[in-house]
């Protein structure tokens, strides 16, 4: 068994042409999240991965053998639940309220500009759908964020300086004219949509 202790975030530093003469190994979010696990690469080698506790593998990134080799990893298509605000009357915000629902419950998210992965869940499609969500079936690479502390944050920021300063004082808020207070304008006469029978959601689920 061949034995990988090193990992290179997204082949960084790779040449392309090395990238394309090395093994590949397709492997699921289950195992990906693993620190530690045995693998068989496109070379047919028996592969045992030892990274440090509490890496995790993501599509893209490069391991390095103790020989030297290098194995490109991709994500392997598995079942997920894909979500996405109604097409008739739904808006991008409905995203946010249903990863919030899904944080309180520490599930594991795909967050995505248009849409919501997580892993298949009865229960949780249930409650994405009593919110007038849309969630679909599918068989698509997984790539949960990352927490906020992790390496990289769940995704690649190829080590771009954000160019954080000293934060300068802030300034002094303007104080509001007496009864005349500051806030989001809310339009007084405006009335919820409410989801009825005639709601007519067409949702194909």
């Amino acid at each position: 068994m061949l034995t990988v202790n090193k990992l290179l975030p997204q082949g960084q530093g790779l040449a392309n042409a090395l990238l394309k003469r090395a093994h590949t190994l397709e492997l699921d979010w289950d195992v990906r999240q693993k620190s530690r696990f045995d693998a068989t690469d496109s070379a047919g080698r028996q592969l045992g991965i030892f990274l440090s506790r509490g890496t995790a593998v993501r599509g893209g990134d490069v391991l390095v053998a103790e020989d030297g080799s290098l194995i490109r990893v991709t994500a392997k298509p598995q079942p997920v639940l894909v979500i996405t605000p109604c097409a008739e009357h739904g808006h991008a915000f409905d995203l946010t309220r249903a990863a919030y629902h899904l944080g309180n419950r520490h599930v594991q998210i795909e967050l995505q500009p248009d849409h919501l992965k997580i892993e298949p869940d009865h229960v949780l499609a249930d409650m994405l759908r009593a919110l007038h969500l849309t969630v679909v079936e599918a068989n698509a690479a997984f790539e949960p964020e990352g927490g906020a502390y992790a390496a990289g944050g769940g995704h690649s920021h190829d080590h771009h300086d954000h160019g954080h300063a000293t934060p300068a004082t802030p300034a002094t808020p303007a104080t509001p004219a007496r009864g005349k207070p500051i806030g989001i304008a809310v339009k007084a006469d405006a009335k919820p949509h409410v989801h009825g029978p005639g709601c007519n959601h067409g949702h194909d689920h």
